[in-house]
């Protein structure tokens, strides 16, 4: 079965009453170089275990399972299981799991799961729950890569540099877990249903440790979140937000000055070494 032919998924479908859901985000492929491409940049290989979510009918799945050593798929969707069960019917590397991924222990099932290999994640994400899933996979801990195909805005973002519209507080959290890079752009025609927007791949290879040292993690990110929760605020308003009446303004100055920036600058200026210079202070000036 062409898993990526409209007539026989159409066909597919059919045979089993599927209907498209809206609220779950679903878009099927219809263009075999996609899934194929993808698999092939995920890493997936002999020894390799891959977790994916959202598997669909399969096509990404069927890829992943001819390269990898076994593949975990992850669907919230229950009317597509029996679909899966008839696509994934030749694959004995394959198992589908039932369930949200958002509910899901992801270290514990990759250690029930995938034990014995080098895991990766790798999937076709819907829209509506990119970014915790993506954090959510960085955080997990267990995979040297995650490759996912995503809303082309929400890529950029991902990628950006320090000073650039896109750059924000989900670019410093997934730069800080993993090397991202946005690999190619896939458009509207290649889904069915088409989308009102085009996707694109991006590949985040999880870094051994993180670009910078910080003293508190937590804080670390608090900092980040706070400097961009409004952009228009310079870190100064941004920060006394963030720390409250117990600090002053005129503190908060010293803390910008001392980290070598100015008094206006704003959140979208500031590199990974400046956030953590930042937090480092902050951190300090609490001991006190």
């Amino acid at each position: 079965m062409d898993l990526c032919n409209p007539k026989e998924i159409k066909a597919l479908l059919g045979r089993h009453g599927f209907r498209f859901s809206k609220q779950m985000g679903q878009n099927f492929l219809i263009q075999p170089w996609v899934p194929r491409q993808t698999a092939e940049a995920s890493g997936a290989g002999p020894g390799i275990g891959v977790l994916e979510i959202g598997p669909g009918i399969g096509p990404l799945t069927a890829q992943l399972a001819q390269l990898g050593e076994k593949v975990v798929s992850v669907e919230l969707d229950r009317t597509l299981l029996p679909i899966l069960a008839e696509t994934m019917a030749d694959y004995d590397n394959v198992e589908i799991v039932p369930g949200d991924i958002l509910k899901t222990d992801i270290p514990a099932l990759c250690r029930e799961k995938l034990a014995g290999l080098r895991a990766v994640a790798c999937a076709n994400l819907p829209y509506n729950i990119t970014t915790p899933v993506i954090t959510a996979l960085l955080q997990a801990g267990c995979f040297a890569s995650v490759t996912v195909m995503i809303q082309k805005e929400v890529a950029q973002r991902i990628c950006a540099q320090a000073g650039t519209a896109q750059y924000g507080a989900f670019t410093l959290l997934c730069q800080y877990y993993a090397d991202c890079e946005l690999l190619y752009d896939v458009p509207p025609s290649c889904f069915l249903p088409a989308p009102k927007v085009t996707s694109s791949v991006i590949r985040m290879t999880v870094r051994g440790k993180p670009p910078v040292e910080v003293p508190d993690e937590t804080l670390f990110f608090q900092v980040v979140r706070a400097a961009f929760a409004q952009r228009r605020k310079t870190l100064v308003n941004a920060l006394s937000t963030l720390l409250g009446k117990d600090v002053d303004k005129s503190t908060i100055k010293s803390l910008i000055c001392a980290c070598n920036l100015t008094e206006t600058v704003r959140g979208e200026r500031l590199s990974f070494a400046d956030f953590a210079e930042l937090t480092q202070k902050i951190v300090k000036l609490r001991q006190k």
